[in-house]
């Protein structure tokens, strides 16, 4: 396994499970890097009995919504729980083939497997979009990454681009941080959900909607929410230009799940603006050729998978960056080589690692020692 986030750490743990030696190869020091510098008030957006992985399950101290920090404490009970053997502070650059193996190409020299499960994250590597003149913004530029808190951002002029759930929450937290002004810079208007309704969880939801076709729970999900969200126009979101079973299956663009922003949009606490089109010194420009002067911009408009260097080669990757198989599929020319957690699911993340995991060990037991 290369990764021990919750994909690797689950699929190693069903591999031990099969009696399949492996050993999880982390690039960081500790197991759940990924969660560790994700910000401080972010909590899983899909419900505890929804979330756990197999074979180890969240206690109830840590509620119905799992914070981030409850979050990396689970994993690492997770590894000691199933006694998963970690090569940590360890950076794998290179997959090669080798014979009817493979050869990882470390920082401690070469490891050799006849398996290798790729689940280094959806969320790798930082995206930091090109716009013109941005080196001559004279404001704090800041990615989401980056983001911890709200106390350095008390009383000031803070502009967050990007409409996905990392962008909200954080507009919402500088909000609630004191931020003098949040504006939300979107291209795209996005579906906003709530995290539950009528004590259901949303993600409840999107399990049972797995498997329905688009054309069907398109108008399912505008049904339900016109009942529970409304109408989002008079407050700068408008009608998502596709459906949002379509956007979340085709787009990999799960909807926004709402922790506090349709209240701070509907009190005007957080306003909506124009796509970034470039900045010119102070000014932000935006889509209409308007005009803002910022003194912050937290830009959090997503991740890399960064696969390129390490599997590019191995022709296994589509013109999006993505595998072309996931789970316990494995590319005729590179067989043996598998990859987990590279897709947003609108049925939750843990979830679907833990299915993947399950499947995923059940074919490489089938094949033969990893």
């Amino acid at each position: 396994m290369i990764g021990a986030g919750p994909g690797g750490l689950a699929t190693a743990a069903m591999l031990r499970r099969r009696g399949v030696d492996n050993m999880v190869v982390e690039r960081d020091d500790a197991v759940a890097a990924s969660w560790r510098r994700h910000y401080d008030r972010l909590h899983l957006h899909t419900v505890r009995w929804l979330s756990h992985l197999p074979g180890y399950r969240f206690s109830r101290r840590h509620g119905r919504w799992v914070s981030r920090d409850g979050v990396i404490r689970y994993l690492e009970r997770y590894a000691r729980h199933h006694d998963i053997e970690l090569m940590l502070s360890t950076a794998v650059e290179r997959v090669d083939r080798d014979g009817d193996g493979f050869v990882l190409r470390s920082s401690r020299g070469d490891l050799h497997a006849r398996n290798v499960v790729v689940a280094t994250g959806y969320n790798n590597t930082p995206l930091m979009p090109d716009w013109p003149g941005i080196d001559s913004f004279a404001g704090e530029l800041v990615h989401a990454s980056d983001y911890r808190n709200a106390k350095p951002y008390a009383g000031r002029d803070v502009l967050v681009v990007g409409a996905g759930n990392t962008g909200a929450e954080i507009a919402v937290d500088l909000v609630e941080g004191g931020a003098a002004r949040v504006r939300m810079a979107i291209r795209t208007p996005p579906h906003v959900v709530l995290r539950e309704s009528n004590g259901m969880p949303t993600q409840a939801t999107g399990v049972l909607m797995r498997r329905v076709p688009t054309r069907i729970g398109d108008p399912i999900a505008a049904a339900v929410s016109r009942l529970t969200v409304g109408d989002l126009t008079p407050y700068g979101i408008g009608k998502p230009p596709r459906g949002l079973y379509t956007r979340a299956t085709k787009e990999q663009q799960i909807p926004i799940i709402d922790v506090g922003l349709i209240e701070q949009l509907k009190e005007g606490r957080v306003e909506v603006v124009g796509a970034v089109e470039a900045f010119d010194g102070p000014d932000v420009v935006l889509a209409g050729d308007e005009r803002v002067q910022p003194e912050v911009v937290i830009v959090a408009t997503g991740w890399k998978r960064a696969l390129q260097p390490l599997v590019g080669h191995l022709r296994v990757l589509g013109d999006d960056g993505r595998p072309t198989v996931h789970g316990a599929q494995t590319p005729p020319q590179a067989p043996g080589l598998y990859f987990t957690g590279f897709v947003n699911p609108v049925s939750g993340m843990f979830r679907e690692l833990g299915i993947d995991a399950k499947r995923i060990a059940r074919a490489i037991a089938k094949r033969g020692t990893a």
